[in-house]
């Protein structure tokens, strides 16, 4: 790090980075892929194809630049490769009812793009603007697409051939259909510039914040932000943001665990372009035959798939209720902050064979489980490559992106 480059004006400088995100992030109408992307959207990418030689710059000098990008419209394909240590294909059809490996259709987003949690997923992305943009994302013999094109979403999934359709918050008619329009989730990324921004607001004095030499992503010359935490008994080794040196635009980003291995995410351009896309690209009418499902109809319980849109969020929402009524703490700060909720009812888990869980989500949580037991009691760890999770016995849970040796001692220290 460069000597001007303190803490302090480190920090300001992230602040001022995330106070001006802008607008041109994909309207994902749902509670599914906001969980999706706050996980994934914990840390950012290395890009490594090339060593161009550029001027020198300063880790805050990088971090302004990128703060100062106004870049609004852009196209290009970009990978993301996710790896959890989490089997979520399993843990899905036991939390969505009667979608037990099931398709629920309907091409709602909610559906579809919890898949990008887990895999290597290639991805078509556009933008003109706030008003325009478009996000595909590539199969083998398909394509599943989202528009946002001045006030309307559209969603359509080429494998069932159906539609999905919504008025965004901005469209004709918002005051009346406020509270049912289509809201993506607030810091949900959609963009290495999203994932970087997130990143970048962790920044502060338990974080080092460098530069860490160059590359070249989708044939343009970047420089590498590397950021990593000062702190031991994170689970997190280590960020590295690509950023275009031109305009400042985050190009690739990499999140790394402490443990080694395969990066947790892995998020870049393979090309990219900053023309103005053709106003064509965000125009879209239901092909012919495929079925359309307004957004209406799956909010108001016209369509059968109700109960499974909303079992998720449902879920989320009396996890609130939880850190609500029986209390909200965060214990540390930082990397190694860790969130401990009480649970009002004072329940951990329901004991095997009770019936209140379905036999694939009791199997899902005895495979990540590790019983422990402290100060506080007793309990179960749930581990992923990224965030941990401590379960006492008498209901309090503690979590963060944390070794479970630092859950244990939380909890211990919560007990005395």
């Amino acid at each position: 790090m460069a000597p001007n480059d303190s803490a302090e004006t480190i920090g300001e400088a992230t602040s001022t980075v995330v106070g001006r995100r802008k607008a041109t992030r994909y309207i994902v109408p749902v509670a599914v892929a906001g969980v999706a992307a706050a996980t994934i959207g914990l840390v950012p990418a290395l890009a490594s194809s090339g060593d161009p030689d550029l001027p020198k710059i300063s880790a805050q000098e990088l971090i302004e630049k990128i703060a100062a990008s106004d870049e609004e419209q852009l196209s290009g394909t970009f990978k993301i490769s996710t790896d959890l240590g989490l089997p979520l294909d399993g843990l899905a059809g036991s939390l969505v009812p009667g979608g037990e490996g099931k398709d629920t259709g309907a091409a709602a987003p909610q559906d579809k793009l919890m898949e990008l949690t887990s895999g290597t997923h290639t991805l078509r992305v556009a933008a003109d603007g706030p008003e325009r943009q478009k996000l595909s994302v590539l199969g083998d013999a398909s394509e599943y697409s989202v528009i946002h094109n001045q006030g309307e979403v559209w969603a359509y999934d080429s494998a069932s051939d159906e539609v999905y359709h919504a008025e965004a918050p901005e469209g004709r008619d918002a005051g009346k259909h406020a509270e049912k329009a289509p809201k993506g989730p607030e810091g949900a990324p959609a963009t290495p510039k999203d994932f970087a921004e997130q990143a970048l607001a962790a920044a502060g004095d338990t974080t080092s914040v460098t530069v860490d030499g160059t590359a070249q992503v989708a044939g343009r010359d970047a420089y590498q932000l590397l950021i990593k935490p000062k702190q031991s008994g994170s689970t997190i080794g280590s960020v590295r943001i690509a950023v275009d040196a031109e305009n400042g635009v985050p190009l690739k980003f990499t999140l790394s665990a402490a443990s080694g291995g395969k990066a947790v995410v892995d998020a870049g351009f393979t090309k990219v372009d900053f023309a103005k896309p053709a106003a064509s690209t965000f125009a879209f009418t239901p092909p012919k035959g495929a079925k359309v499902t307004e957004a209406d109809e799956l909010e108001t319980g016209k369509d059968e798939r109700g109960a499974a849109q909303k079992a998720l969020p449902g879920q989320l929402a009396e996890l609130d209720g939880l850190a609500g009524e029986g209390g909200f703490n965060v214990i540390g700060k930082g990397w190694t902050s860790i969130a401990e909720i009480k649970s009002p009812g004072g329940k951990g888990l329901p004991e095997a064979g009770s019936g209140d869980m379905p036999a694939e989500a009791q199997g899902f949580l005895d495979a990540l489980g590790d019983k422990v037991t402290g100060k506080f009691g007793s309990g179960t760890v749930f581990k992923t490559r990224l965030v941990n999770a401590l379960l006492t016995d008498e209901g309090s849970v503690y979590v963060g992106a944390v070794t479970k040796d630092a859950l244990v001692r939380a909890a211990d220290a919560a007990a005395q």
